[in-house]
C-alpha cells in the first residue's frame, strides 16, 4: 500500500503552551509569539480546542490568532496557513472559572467570531480529560446535521471526529461533512506497546482498519484527517495513510520541543510528513 507524495499538513495544537501559561498569571509563555515562531519554523496551520473550563486555550485566544494569521495570510503568495477549532458542536454558554477569564460564549458563538478555516466537532463532555472517541452517528443525528449546516454558513469547512469505521463514516458524509479526523488514540497505544513487546500484529490490524476507513471516505468525497498521540516514532507509519491530508499534534509535539526545542522538533514532524 503506497500514498500519493501530496505532503501531508501539520497543524500544532496549542492546548498544551496554553495550560503552561494559565499556571500562572500574566502571559508567560505568549501564545502569539510561541505560536508564530512555529510557524516560522515550518508548521502548516495552528489547532486551539477551547473548552468550557478554559483549562487551557480560552475564547479570547481564538480570536488573537485569528487576527495573526489574517495578517500573516495576508502577505503570503502560495497556500495559507490554516486554523482549525476543535470543540464540542453542543457546548454553551459558561461562566468564567476565574475572575481574570471571560465568560466562555458557547462553540458556536467562538466559531462565528474567530471563523477559522476549519472547525473540527468532537464527542466531549464539558468535564473530559481528552478527546477520546468518535462520534456514534447511527441514533438520531438531526441536531448535529443543523449545527453542520450552520457552521457551513460561517464559511467554515466541517470534519468530525471519527473512529475507523466505514459505516460511521458513510453517515458523516450523509449529515453534510467535508472532512473526518480519524482517532488514532488506540492506534498509538498499541503502536507503543508494540515497540516494548516485538510484536506489530496488534498495531497492523488497526493501522489496516485506518487505510479501509480512509479509503471509504475518500470514496464518499470526504477529506482525511487524524489526530491523538501522534508522535515522532508512530508516524513513521501513519503517515503511510492514503489520502491523508492533515494530522493534528500537541501533546507529543510539546514534549519533543522540551528535548530538542521547539524549532527542532517542529522540523523533525515535517521531515517525516513532507
Amino acid at each position: 500500500m503506497k500514498r500519493d507524495h501530496s505532503p501531508i499538513a501539520l497543524s500544532v495544537n496549542l492546548n498544551k503552551i496554553a495550560l503552561i501559561r494559565n499556571s500562572r498569571p500574566g502571559n508567560n509563555p505568549d501564545l502569539l509569539a510561541y505560536a508564530s515562531k512555529l510557524l516560522t519554523a515550518g508548521a502548516n496551520g495552528l489547532t486551539v480546542h477551547p473548552r468550557p473550563d478554559q483549562r487551557h486555550i480560552r475564547p479570547e485566544d481564538c480570536y488573537q490568532i485569528k487576527g495573526m494569521l489574517d495578517e500573516l495570510n495576508h502577505n503570503r503568495d502560495d497556500s495559507i496557513i490554516e486554523f482549525n477549532i476543535e470543540g464540542n458542536p453542543f457546548a454553551e454558554f459558561c461562566a468564567a472559572p476565574r475572575d481574570d477569564f471571560n465568560n466562555y460564549p458557547g462553540f458556536i458563538e467562538i466559531l462565528a467570531k474567530a471563523q477559522p478555516n476549519q472547525a473540527t466537532l468532537v464527542p466531549d463532555s464539558d468535564s473530559q480529560l481528552t478527546s477520546d472517541h468518535g462520534f456514534d452517528l447511527s441514533g438520531e443525528t438531526t441536531a448535529l446535521e443543523k449545527i453542520i449546516a450552520k457552521i457551513h454558513q460561517l464559511g467554515c469547512r466541517v470534519s468530525l471526529f471519527m473512529d475507523p469505521d466505514p459505516e460511521q463514516i458513510r453517515r458523516a458524509k450523509d449529515i453534510g461533512a467535508d472532512r473526518i479526523e480519524l482517532y488514532t488514540g488506540p492506534y498509538a497505544d498499541a503502536f507503543t506497546e508494540a515497540l516494548l513487546s516485538g510484536n506489530t500484529s496488534h498495531v497492523d490490524r488497526l493501522f489496516k482498519q485506518h487505510v479501509r476507513a480512509a479509503e471509504q471516505a475518500e470514496k464518499l468525497g470526504l477529506g482525511v484527517n487524524a489526530g491523538h498521540d501522534l508522535n515522532l516514532q508512530n508516524l513513521s507509519q501513519y503517515r503511510q495513510l492514503p489520502h491523508l491530508l492533515e494530522v493534528s499534534i500537541g501533546h507529543a509535539l510539546t514534549i519533543d520541543s522540551l528535548e530538542l526545542g521547539s524549532e527542532k522538533a517542529i522540523k523533525a514532524y515535517c521531515d517525516i510528513l513532507h
